[in-house]
């Protein structure tokens, strides 16, 4: 397995594409739960001219995205538009703070992943 280390830092700003390289948006920011270290989503800014939703924020989960193996700085998120735009989101001047399992918990259903049993 050829597993990379990547900053945060740099993941930020990262191009986020379809698999038939459509560009979807970036990556604004990445979600720490703190209580162990995980990524709890990434957040997804989506270009206006993907969708028309330029006050809205999507929460990834990190499970949904893969690095495009022959492109430099792209991530691939594989969701067609319509499941993307009914995806848990927030509002760009309204970020989510305090305690927010239910929240992450949410985000992980909606795509179906599943979070670790052994996180609140």
């Amino acid at each position: 397995m050829n597993d990379l280390i990547l900053s945060g830092s740099s993941i930020k700003g990262t191009t986020v594409k379809t698999p038939l390289d459509e560009k979807i948006g970036s990556i604004k920011d990445l979600m720490i739960e703190t209580s162990t270290g995980h990524i709890a989503y990434a957040v997804l800014e989506v270009d206006t001219g993907f969708l028309n939703l330029g006050s809205k924020f999507f929460a990834i989960p990190w499970q949904a995205l893969s690095l495009d193996n022959h492109q430099d700085e792209v991530i691939i998120l594989d969701v067609d538009k319509d499941r993307l735009e009914a995806s848990p989101g927030f509002d760009k001047d309204n970020w989510p703070t305090g305690p927010q399992y239910d929240f992450i918990n949410k985000v992980h259903a909606y795509y179906g992943y599943k979070r670790d049993k052994n996180i609140l």
